[in-house]
C-alpha cells in the first residue's frame, strides 16, 4: 500500500472542490492553514473551517496558486 503525500496548500490558493456550496460555487480560496483549513467561498464570501483530510478528499483541482512561501 502506498501512502499519498499531503496536499501542498498555500495561503491564497484557489481550489475547486467536488461538492458545490449552497450558493452554487465550487471554488474556494485558502485563507488559513493548519490542522483545519480556512476557506472562503468565491461565490458568496462565506468563511468556513474544514478538516485537512476532508479538504484533500473533496479536492478536484487548483484554479490558481497563491504565492510561494519565502
Amino acid at each position: 500500500m502506498t501512502v499519498a503525500s499531503p496536499l501542498a496548500l498555500r495561503i491564497g490558493d484557489q481550489l475547486q472542490l467536488r461538492k458545490p456550496h449552497p450558493c452554487g460555487s465550487r471554488e474556494w480560496e485558502v485563507v488559513r492553514l493548519g490542522a483545519d483549513i480556512g476557506l472562503v467561498c468565491a461565490g458568496c464570501a462565506h468563511r468556513i473551517l474544514m478538516d485537512r483530510l476532508e479538504v484533500e478528499r473533496r479536492f478536484t483541482g487548483y484554479m490558481a496558486r497563491g504565492p510561494e512561501a519565502s
